[in-house]
């Protein structure tokens, strides 16, 4: 009975120490960010810029008509709003990658990396820290672009907070990927180009892809299999108290893939990691 009481104990044991390391990461990134504050206004930079000048310039020529799930024409500047909330997710997801590499070189990942816990807890861990900091961004730009005529219904700022967490692992799980492939970190920039820009514009973020299709049916097709247009589709249904199924299976499932892999390669006994030898002073 005895052995049995210290054994229950030491599983609570592990359990509350696999929180207590959750929570740590999490609150460390969230620290980092908020002590941060130019990373702050400069993740709305970019969005603002886009809607305020580029939206205001397209306004006349670019106006979307009727379509799910809109019910009613509506001016381009509202249309955008979505895809530019989801592109701050998107420069956060390959930000948090970015700081994955170098934490895993010199800085705490590196310790944490030959810790007894497991990688997926730790990778977890700072997949859910990017998430919530990308989350608080898209929510402040929304709070500014609510008095650019964006007629987004007060429900659909809470029925897309789900959708913006959906989107945030999908999109973080990528860059926690993207992570694994690349050693040093001057050579992290040059993957963020060719993931970043052909990932955003090559999307339903800026224009519907009717009007792509209209132009090229392999443009068009490229767009509709690039999870990104999944990505602010599912947000966008969300912003307007609606629910896109089919999107909403492309982002989990994409997620679910990507964290797979990435867990897969960080494992220094099959992954990129065991070719390479695992992190530094795995080894040692």
């Amino acid at each position: 009975m005895k052995a049995d009481v210290t054994a229950q104990r030491i599983g609570r044991l592990d359990a509350v120490g696999y929180l207590i390391c959750l929570g740590g990461i999490v609150r460390r990134e969230l620290l980092r960010f908020f002590n941060q504050k130019e990373r702050f206004f400069s993740a709305l930079v970019r969005p603002l810029v886009w809607l305020f000048i580029f939206a205001a310039g397209f306004r006349n020529t670019l106006g979307v008509s009727i379509e799910p799930p809109y019910q009613t024409y509506v001016l381009y500047e509202a249309y955008v709003v979505p895809g530019l909330a989801v592109m701050i997710q998107l420069f956060n997801g390959m930000q948090s990658s970015l700081s994955m590499v170098y934490d895993r070189e010199v800085g705490s990942m590196k310790v944490l990396l030959t810790s007894p816990y497991p990688r997926w807890l730790l990778l977890l861990a700072k997949l859910i820290a990017g998430v919530a900091v990308s989350i608080v961004q898209a929510y402040a730009f929304l709070a500014v672009a609510y008095f650019w005529e964006t007629d987004i219904p007060p429900l659909g700022y809470l029925t897309a907070l789900p959708a913006f967490l959906a989107t945030g692992l999908m999109l973080g799980a990528i860059g926690l990927f993207l992570s694994s492939l690349v050693r040093q970190l001057e050579n992290f920039a040059s993957v963020m180009n060719f993931v970043i820009f052909p990932m955003f514009f090559a999307s339903s973020a800026l224009y519907p892809l009717w009007r792509i299709r209209e132009s090229s049916e392999t443009l068009y097709w490229i767009c509709e299999l690039n999870p990104f247009s999944h990505a602010v589709q599912l947000v966008r249904y969300a912003l307007y108290v609606q629910f896109e199924p089919v999107a909403c299976a492309v982002v989990v499932g994409v997620a679910l893939a990507f964290f797979g892999m990435a867990v897969i390669a960080y494992d220094p006994g099959r992954g990129i990691m065991a070719r390479r030898g695992g992190p530094p002073g795995e080894n040692t």
